[in-house]
C-alpha cells in the first residue's frame, strides 16, 4: 500500500526536487484500488488506455493544474500493461509511461559496480536502447550517490528536468529511467540537485557520443559491436616484430585546403592510410580522440572518455578509420589519458556536490602544472571506470594498444609538488600506492579480455619494473618510452660537432639500462612544441649540416635497440615547430620549395623502415643482450661510433655513425665474422641529398687485429652519416 498524494509531494515535482518518483507516480496499490498517478506538465486531458485490449478504462483526474493527473481504475485491484492517451490543447497522442517499468539494474549488478569489479560497466551505466516488457526505448543509468534528486533532461522533454525524475538504487548509488520514447541522435544530459542542494547540469561520463564544442551534450549512441583480434594483429605487437609508429594528430596531419577546416574520418582514411603504408610504418598512434573541450590540450585533458571526439565525425566513422588500417596491415594505438581531467562544469568535477571522480582535498586532486584534478583511484567506482574505458577502445573500435600518458605524474604523489605540497601515502613513502595498483588492474584486464592487445607507458623515471608482469612486482606494461635515450640523444645532437666528444657517453649511456625495460625510442609530438623548435630546427650548421645531422641520427636511432616512434612531419623534416592549427608543411616536398632536402629525408625515413622490417638483426632481440654488441665505443675523439646487431638465425648488421662532418677513410673496425659486408644504408647518399662518400656497395674483412678482434674492416664514414653493412651469406 502505498501513501496518499499530497500537494506537499505534488509541489516536489514540479519544484524539481522529488528524488523518489516511483514512490509517487506510476501504478500503486491503494486502498481504493489500484491508483495510476502521471506527471505531465502542461497537459489537458489524461485517459489509461490497457494495452491487452486497447480499450480506455480510466480517465485520470488533474490533481493540479500544472501538470499532474490521478485515478482510480474502477473494478481492478491488480497490476496491467497500459499506456497513456494525452491531450495537450487540440493535439493528442498516446505515451508509454516510463513509471510503469520495473527496475532493470539486478542485485548481482549493484554488487559488482559498488566493487568495482564488473568487467565492462559500459555495458550497465550510460544510455543504452534495450526493451522492457517488450517496449522498445533507452534505459539511462547515472552513478551519483550523494545526489538529492537526478532527472534526464533533452531533446526529449523539452530540457525540462520536471518531467523525467529518475529511480535512485541506494545499494549501489546509480539512477535509472528507462524512456520509451527516447531515439538515436537526440541529445541529453543528467540534471542533478547534489548534496548541497546545488542544481548542476552534467554530461554522461558513460555516452559514447557528444556534441561538438563548445557545446556539451550528450548523444543517444548505440553501443558499438565488438572488434575480434585477429592473428596477424596480435602478431605485429609481439616484442620480437618490427615496431615502427607514426604519431600522429588528427585535426593538424592535413586540413581541408579551402577553409583550413578538419577533415573527418573517412577523409583521413582515405589520404592518412596509403601514406602510412607507403612509408613502411607499422603502427599509427594517434593523440587523444576521447572528447575533449579546448582544442589546445591536443586531446590531453578529455571529458567524454569513453566518445569518441565529434570533430573528425562520428564513432563509426573512428571505427572505419581502424578498419581502413587494419584491411591495410597497419595496426592501431591509442594514445590515452587516465591521469587527470579539466574541471569544467559539465564534467565529472564535484558531480554530486562531492569530490566523487576526484580527491577532496587539493594536496591530492589537484594537477598544478596542467590546471586539471586527478582521479581518485582509490575509489572502485573510478577504478572500474578507468580500467574498463582502456578495454572499450580496444574491444569496441579495434584498437590493437594503449599508449598511457604522464604515467610519472600518476606514480608519485609529490610530482611536481614541493615540500608539504602533497600528502604521503600511509606508508609515509611518496608513491602513489593506489594509482599503482589501478595501472597494474588495467593492463591485467586488457591482457587477460584482449590478448594480444598491448599497453605502453609514457614514463619519464626510472621507476622500476613499468614493464614486468604484475606477478614479479611490476607493472604490467608491454613497452615503455625511453625518454631518457631521446634526452640524452637530441642533447647531443644539438651541439656543434666540435663539443660532441666531450659529451660522447650521451649517444652510449642507454645501453647501461637498455634490459631493464621494453622500450620504444620516442620522437613524438613534445619535442617539436613550445619553443623546443622541429627536429631540423634543433640541428646545427648551415642547412646542408641540419639535414645531415638529422639523417645520421635517424639512422643510428633505426639501428639502436628498441622499436620506433615518428612524430608526423618530422619523418620530411618539417622546419618550423608543429601548429595544432594548421596543416603540417606538406609544401615542403615541392622540390622548387624544399629543394629535394625534404624528400631526401621522407625517401630515407621510408628506406629505413622497409629494412628495419626486413633485417631481423635490427628488431628481433631488441630486449635482449644477445642481440647487440658494441664495435667502437670510445671514439670520443672522432665522434664515431659502432656496434653490431645480430638475429637468431645468425644474420648480422653493423651500425657505423660519424657524428663530425669530416669523412672518416680508412677507418678500421674490428669485427665479429670475417666475410663480405653489403653497404645496405647510406644516409649521405646523393638519394637523400648527401654527399654520396661511401664504400661501393661493400667491404671485406682483412685477418688484422683491431678493438680486440681478429679481423677487421677498413671503411669510408661519411661526414655527419650513418651507414648500414649487413654479413652476406657466401
Amino acid at each position: 500500500m502505498t501513501h496518499a498524494t499530497t500537494q506537499a509531494i505534488i509541489d516536489s515535482f514540479f519544484d524539481a526536487t522529488n528524488g523518489d518518483p516511483f514512490a509517487t507516480l506510476g501504478m500503486h496499490e491503494t486502498e481504493r484500488g489500484i491508483e495510476v498517478r502521471a506527471l505531465l506538465p502542461d497537459a489537458d486531458h489524461v485517459s489509461v488506455i490497457a494495452l491487452e485490449s486497447g480499450e480506455r478504462v480510466a480517465e485520470l483526474d488533474c490533481l493540479d493544474e500544472r501538470g499532474f493527473f490521478s485515478g482510480v481504475i474502477p473494478n481492478c485491484r491488480e497490476f496491467f500493461a497500459y499506456q497513456l492517451q494525452v491531450s495537450w490543447g487540440l493535439e493528442g497522442q498516446i505515451v508509454e509511461d516510463p513509471y510503469r517499468f520495473h527496475p532493470m539494474l539486478d542485485d548481482l549488478e549493484q554488487w559488482l559496480l559498488s566493487e568495482g569489479s564488473m568487467l565492462r560497466p559500459y555495458e550497465v551505466l550510460g544510455a543504452h536502447f534495450m526493451e522492457c516488457d517488450g517496449v522498445s526505448g533507452v534505459n539511462f543509468r547515472l552513478w551519483a550517490p550523494n545526489a538529492r534528486r537526478v532527472s534526464i533532461v533533452g531533446d526529449f522533454n523539452y530540457w525540462d528536468g520536471r518531467r523525467h525524475p529518475m529511480r535512485f538504487h541506494a545499494k549501489s548509488g546509480v539512477w535509472e529511467l528507462f524512456l520509451p520514447k527516447a531515439s538515436l541522435g537526440q541529445l541529453y544530459k543528467f540534471e542533478l540537485i547534489d548534496c548541497h542542494g546545488n542544481l548542476r547540469l552534467k554530461a554522461d561520463p558513460y555516452a559514447f557520443s557528444s556534441q561538438l564544442r563548445p557545446d556539451t551534450a550528450s548523444q543517444i549512441s548505440a553501443l558499438p559491436n565488438v572488434v575480434e583480434m585477429t592473428e596477424q594483429r596480435r602478431e605485429a605487437n609481439q616484442a620480437n616484430r618490427p615496431i615502427s609508429i607514426y604519431e600522429v594528430h588528427l585535426g593538424s596531419w592535413r586540413r581541408n585546403l579551402e577553409n583550413n577546416f578538419w577533415l573527418d574520418y573517412d577523409q583521413i582514411a582515405d589520404e592518412l592510410i596509403p601514406y602510412v603504408k607507403d612509408m613502411g610504418f607499422t603502427h599509427i598512434e594517434f593523440l587523444p580522440l576521447s572528447e575533449f573541450p579546448y582544442d589546445g590540450s591536443w586531446g590531453y585533458q578529455p571529458l567524454g572518455l569513453y566518445s569518441p571526439t565529434s570533430r573528425f565525425g562520428s564513432p563509426e566513422g573512428f571505427r572505419r578509420l581502424v578498419q581502413r588500417a587494419h584491411d591495410a596491415g597497419i595496426n592501431v594505438i591509442l594514445d590515452w589519458v587516465p591521469g587527470h581531467f579539466p574541471s569544467d562544469t559539465h564534467g565529472l568535477v564535484a558531480f554530486d556536490g562531492t569530490a566523487l571522480y576526484e580527491h577532496a582535498d587539493p594536496k591530492e586532486g589537484y594537477h598544478q602544472d596542467w590546471n586539471t584534478l586527478i582521479y581518485n583511484y582509490g575509489r572502485h567506482e573510478v577504478k572500474n571506470f578507468l580500467s574498463s574505458n582502456a578495454l572499450y577502445w580496444l574491444e569496441r573500435f579495434g584498437v590493437d594498444g594503449i599508449r598511457v600518458d604522464a604515467v610519472a605524474s600518476m606514480l608519485y604523489r609529490d610530482y611536481s609538488r614541493a615540500e608539504g605540497e602533497w600528502i604521503p601515502n600511509q606508508y609515509g613513502g611518496r608513491e602513489n600506492l593506489e594509482a599503482i595498483e589501478f595501472l597494474k588492474h588495467t593492463n591485467w584486464k586488457i591482457h587477460s579480455e584482449m590478448a594480444g592487445a598491448i599497453s605502453i607507458a609514457e614514463e619519464s623515471t626510472s621507476f622500476a619494473g613499468v614493464t614486468h608482469p604484475s606477478e614479479q612486482g611490476g607493472l604490467g606494461f608491454n613497452f615503455k618510452w625511453n625518454m631518457g635515450w631521446m634526452n640524452d640523444t637530441l642533447s647531443y645532437m644539438k651541439l656543434d660537432p666540435i663539443y660532441r666528444q666531450y659529451h660522447h657517453n650521451k649517444m652510449t649511456f642507454g645501453m647501461v639500462y637498455q634490459y631493464s625495460e621494453n622500450f620504444v625510442l620516442p620522437l613524438s609530438h613534445d619535442e617539436v612544441v613550445h619553443g623546443k623548435c622541429s627536429l631540423l630546427g634543433k640541428m646545427p650548421g648551415d642547412a646542408w649540416q641540419k639535414f645531415a645531422n638529422l639523417r645520421a641520427y635517424y639512422g643510428y636511432m633505426w639501428g639502436y635497440p628498441g622499436k620506433k616512434l615518428l612524430f608526423m612531419g618530422n619523418e620530411f623534416a618539417q622546419g618550423r615547430e608543429w601548429n595544432h592549427e594548421e596543416s603540417l608543411d606538406w609544401f615542403l616536398l615541392d622540390e622548387n620549395i624544399g629543394g629535394g632536402w625534404h624528400k631526401g629525408v621522407l625517401k630515407l625515413v621510408k628506406d629505413l623502415n622497409r629494412i628495419y622490417q626486413q633485417n631481423r638483426p635490427l628488431f628481433e632481440f631488441d630486449n635482449s643482450p644477445e642481440g647487440f654488441d658494441w664495435l667502437v665505443v670510445n671514439d670520443a675523439a672522432n665522434s664515431v661510433f659502432a656496434f653490431e646487431r645480430r638475429s637468431s638465425d645468425g644474420e648480422r648488421i653493423i651500425v657505423i655513425s660519424n657524428f663530425t662532418p669530416v669523412p672518416r677513410h680508412e677507418y678500421r673496425i674490428g669485427v665479429n665474422i670475417a666475410g663480405c659486408y653489403e653497404e645496405i644504408l647510406n644516409t649521405d647518399s646523393m638519394y637523400y641529398q648527401g654527399s654520396n662518400i661511401g664504400n661501393f656497395g661493400e667491404v671485406r674483412t682483412e685477418e688484422m687485429e683491431s678493438h680486440g678482434r681478429k679481423h677487421s674492416i677498413s671503411v669510408s664514414i661519411p661526414p655527419l652519416a650513418t651507414v648500414y653493412l649487413k654479413l652476406k651469406t657466401e
